[in-house]
């Protein structure tokens, strides 16, 4: 049968599919709006639970209300009474976030619940807003984890539910402490129409009350420009609660709405008045004629008929007011009712371009503690997403069955909740933090079992026996059981990258020589180093290693693997010894120590002939004690960062001592400053970069004051003018300027140095803007998210650990001092210095984020596996080499996802990683080969482009678009995609993400929104 013989068979039974499939009859979304009453002020109440995915207890004792002794509730109580008493008003409504929960939620309950779940959402009543897996925090996330978790969340609701009705089109971000632009940017790629929050600084919120700015087009992208604005509106006085005295809630102490009149309790008329007095107040802040008010507490409506009959009698007699000339009109809603009837307004909004970092609650609370707070929770985070991508990409490289790819939905869901704004933040109790670790490292050995499964498939040769891949987790403190206990082990590099590239590869082993034969069997150098003395003695740590094993893997296929033999020879190792010298150098850079300080001095480019001065330590600042009683007596807490005086101290007042390595492949200092601070300064081989390893811990409180640690990077000669730059969510570079607010006159007296600190999720960098500097600049990169500011001119300050000993009363009711083993926590950590001139060397920008990704974010992913086969016997039976790329992409392209979808489908998603500013060549718009990218997607596939959630096509999406006072109006609908566009040249802008579904065509008859897919490319190439 011909090739079009077949493709005419397959639009056949896609028409059959299609004829077949009913109509829906849902009325959900706008349709199913309630409609407001002109000339009135319309009050838009919002039944809602928030219902965090862990905090003061675990995510399980939420949901089935165990633990109760810390807070007596129970999330799947809550869903089971909201949908008991919907329906007995259709007027009423509800909306709910957690799509974690509401899974976990819908798996306990028997198919009548779910049909009266599905009757709920097909007619409005019942609204999913936002839909990720968890409300996910801004400040510390990287956007790859925050698409993946919304994602999974909307795959789930699309799985549950089968109806548009489910797809969410709102955000709903109405408790994370600051907001970023990268994440509303990522909303708006996703087709939301607007976003909601409530938590923005003390002295922003003032000055929008002032000239009714609440809501505004946020401008989240200055490379997409108006198909990323979003509309954008903050809550009034009440964050996201119900207004005082209005909490009809089991756990609220609130009086209900009486009207028996024969009751001596009646109080309808008191209560109702209240309720317009508050409504008075707050349309005093609105540019419109519509109000949101929230409707709900933390963890609300396990009782909903208390809420429902209450919030019945105050919509109906509030309204009976206007008989009597009463302008208020109350009303069940949703968020995007409320943001239906604003659009339908016509009006003109004000624009935001910076993002809502710092957030302070009043002028001593600066939420900026939780930027570090737990690092090494952090730290585990940033791990995971590496080994889940790696996982997916391997699961659709090895074409494994779905059998065989059920343990990605665990580190799917581990990994989502960790997004949420009271997980990676740290702002969670003790025992909460340690669940979230468990959940985690769990899913990473199933996670790691699924790669096993693909390693298999892709490593074996016909006949040969199958073997284990193992993930070494604790190499982060030099411990991997197998390396150190195997005579002969293989190493397997995978590059998740769609480009080669190289990493150097330590290992803990024993006392002996080795030697290293790579993926021909050739012998290639390598090198012993003494792993730190702190290292060796970390609490916890159950090795006996005291040297590690370096050598260099080269041009790492991209999507594939290289391996490595590794085998010990049985000649002792001595342990390396240190020099006295101050200089460690390669053929790119040179690093000196000042003699006397024993501290970084100087740091050269040899091809440049450019040295900059520079030096490093480590400081802290003591935490201010509190009993909270009023905001001058704020603590410093998990949440709060807030040092005493301002006032830097030295970690120690004598110099540090110093060792020096130097070797062919790394040359290293190692420099301890006491028993709870010290740092490795190394150069490898060919880079021109830095890195810093440091370890802190534990921290000492025998003085009984907390302490916050900082790496304090300082330029001498540079003019930095106040300026600095961070990353937001790991994307986009916004420029800081300390002690200013683009939007608000800033008062930095009381709190320079908090109200001055941003979130760092993977860099920050200085310029020097002296005189002939040539824009010299120095960028930071780092393995997990951190807190940092320049403080000074010249320098660079990071946020490394924090131990503290007083509660900040912002709700975890626990003071921020963990420990581990028995002792205070100890935390060990990369971080990269890199110098450039973006004058001179525009692409300095370009290396940074390569950096970023290619070492901190999407490092090759190592498994080891013990053998005893000779290099030639393994060689005979395993592939020692493989790349699933037909073709490498360019440079500024990431693949960004590639994971299986749907059985025997998979989703890609391709991305510019470079602002359109960034670099006069790679900034340019670039062409990559979709079609033809991988071994897996042919021209025998139905490929399909949606928004960035993968929950919609991208023609089926229509956004509202809102007007910005003073500028003429301009689409803000997404690009739409071309049909004639070629899927083997495929284009993408700067910042531009583009997301596929890839089916086979067996699988794209399966659905009808697949066949009309398939049915349209079949048409197009019979056309061609």
């Amino acid at each position: 049968m011909g090739a079009l013989a077949e493709r005419l068979l397959a639009v056949a039974a896609c028409l059959a599919v299609v004829a077949s499939s009913p109509l829906p009859k849902a009325i959900c979304g706008y349709e199913s709006c309630p409609v407001p009453k002109e000339g009135m002020t319309n009050v838009h109440l919002i039944a809602h639970s928030h219902d965090d995915v862990g905090w003061l207890k675990t995510v399980d004792q939420y949901f089935y209300g165990q633990n109760n002794s810390i807070k007596p509730v129970g999330v799947q109580y809550i869903i089971d009474s909201v949908v008991n008493e919907l329906p007995k008003d259709p007027s009423r409504r509800f909306i709910y976030v957690e799509t974690a929960y509401f899974r976990q939620w819908w798996n306990n309950r028997d198919q009548e619940a779910r049909e009266k779940v599905e009757a709920l959402v097909e007619s409005g009543q019942l609204e999913i807003i936002s839909g990720g897996w968890a409300m996910h925090d801004e400040a510390v996330t990287h956007y790859q984890s925050i698409i993946d978790q919304f994602t999974w969340g909307f795959k789930n609701l699309d799985d549950m539910f089968n109806t548009s009705c489910a797809r969410p089109k709102i955000g709903w971000q109405i408790d994370p402490f600051g907001h970023a632009r990268e994440t509303a940017s990522i909303m708006a790629m996703m087709g939301f129409d607007g976003l909601f929050f409530a938590r923005l600084d003390h002295a922003d919120k003032n000055n929008r009350f002032k000239n009714q700015g609440l809501e505004m087009v946020w401008k989240t992208s200055p490379d997409h420009g108006a198909p990323s604005y979003l509309f954008t509106s903050a809550n009034h006085d009440i964050l996201y609660h119900s207004p005082i005295g209005f909490c009809f809630d089991i756990l609220c102490e609130d009086e209900p709405i009486i009207d028996d009149s024969n009751s001596p309790d009646y109080n309808v008329d008191r209560r109702v008045n209240s309720f317009i007095e508050f409504i008075e107040k707050q349309s005093t802040y609105m540019k419109s004629n519509n109000i949101l008010v929230t409707m709900g507490i933390d963890f609300a409506y396990q009782q909903a008929s208390y809420w429902f009959n209450n919030l019945d009698r105050l919509i109906k007699y509030t309204n009976e007011r206007q008989a009597e000339g009463g302008k208020i009109n109350l009303l069940y809603s949703t968020p995007s009712c409320y943001l239906k009837a604003v659009h339908e307004a016509g009006l003109e909004w004000p624009s935001k371009e910076d993002d809502f970092f710092p957030y302070s609650s009043d002028e001593y609370s600066y939420w900026t503690g939780y930027f570090t707070s737990r690092p090494t929770l952090k730290f585990m985070e940033r791990k995971g997403n590496n080994l889940l991508q790696v996982c997916k990409q391997l699961s659709v490289l090895a074409d494994l069955r779905e059998e065989k790819w059920e343990d990605l939905a665990s580190l799917r869901e581990a990994m989502g909740i960790m997004q949420h704004h009271d997980a990676i933040t740290g702002t969670e109790k003790q025992h909460v933090a340690e669940d979230y670790a468990l959940r985690l490292h769990r899913s990473m050995e199933h996670c790691r079992q699924t790669a096993e499964n693909a390693l298999n498939k892709l490593t074996a040769k016909e006949g040969s026996a199958e073997v284990q891949f193992h993930s070494c987790l604790f190499t982060n403190v030099s411990q991997c059981d197998t390396s150190e206990q195997a005579e002969k082990f293989v190493v397997t590099l995978y590059n998740p990258l769609a480009q080669q590239t190289s990493m150097f590869v330590r290992l803990p082993v024993q006392d002996f020589q080795y030697q290293v034969r790579n993926e021909l069997g050739e012998l290639i150098d390598t090198q012993m180093l003494k792993i730190p003395t702190p290292v060796q003695n970390m609490p916890g740590r159950e090795s006996s290693a005291t040297q590690e094993l370096v050598f260099q893997a080269e041009n790492l296929p991209p999507l594939g693997f290289k391996s490595y033999r590794v085998e010990k020879i049985n000649t002792a190792s001595p342990p390396p010894q240190p020099s006295e010298e101050l200089v460690i150098a390669n053929d790119v850079i040179e690093v000196t120590f000042d003699a006397d300080l024993k501290r970084l001095s100087s740091v050269k480019d040899i091809a440049a002939d450019k040295t900059y001065m520079v030096s490093q330590d480590f400081q802290y600042y003591e935490a201010l004690e509190g009993d909270n009683l009023g905001a001058a007596r704020r603590a410093s807490g998990a949440y709060i960062f807030r040092p005493v005086n301002h006032q830097k101290f030295p970690v120690s007042d004598s110099p540090p001592t110093i060792e020096t390595y130097t070797g062919a492949l790394v040359s290293e200092i190692h420099q301890e400053w006491n028993d709870w601070v010290s740092l490795v300064t190394r150069i490898y081989k060919g880079t021109n970069h830095v890195e810093l390893e440091w370890t802190v811990g534990p921290i000492p409180i025998d003085d009984d004051i907390g302490k916050e640690v900082i790496s304090l990077v300082s330029l001498s000669g540079w003019e930095t003018n106040g300026k600095f730059y961070t990353d937001s969510n790991g994307r986009q570079i916004l420029e800081r300027n300390r002690n200013l607010r683009p939007t608000w006159d800033f008062d930095p007296s009381l709190e320079p140095v908090a109200g001055n600190y941003y979130p760092i999720t993977t860099a920050i960098s200085i310029r020097n803007h002296a005189a002939n500097s040539e824009n010299e600049e120095l960028a930071i990169i780092t393995d997990r998210a951190q807190g940092g500011s320049s403080i000074e001119n010249g320098t660079l300050e990071i946020m490394l650990h924090r131990r503290l000993l007083f509660d900040d009363d912002k709700g975890v009711e626990e003071a921020l001092n963990e420990t581990a083993f028995g002792e205070g926590l100890v935390a060990r950590g990369k971080q990269i210095l890199l110098f450039g001139q973006t004058e001179a060397h525009p692409t300095s920008i370009y290396k940074t984020r390569r950096l970023v990704r290619d070492s901190m974010v999407l490092a090759p992913w190592l498994f080891v596996t013990p053998t005893d086969l000779t290099p030639t016997q393994w060689g005979e039976q395993y592939n020692t080499f493989y790349t699933g790329l037909r073709k490498e992409v360019p440079p500024n392209v990431n693949l960004l996802t590639l994971e299986p979808w749907n059985g025997e489908g998979m989703l890609v998603r391709v991305e510019h990683f470079l602002e359109k500013n960034d670099d006069p060549e790679l900034s340019q718009p670039i062409n990559v080969p979709l079609m033809g990218l991988i071994d897996r997607i042919n021209e025998e596939m139905a490929i399909g482009e949606t928004i960035l959630g993968a929950n919609q096509w991208l023609s089926d999406n229509v956004r509202l678009e809102f007007k910005i006072e003073g500028e003429e109006s301009a689409s803000q609908q997404l690009p739409r995609p071309d049909p004639n566009e070629d899927l083997a040249n495929l284009t993408l802008n700067p910042m531009q993400i583009r997301t596929f579904i890839v089916q086979t065509r067996s699988s794209a008859t399966m659905a009808a929104p697949c066949c009309i897919l398939l049915l349209a490319l079949a048409i197009l190439r019979i056309n061609i």
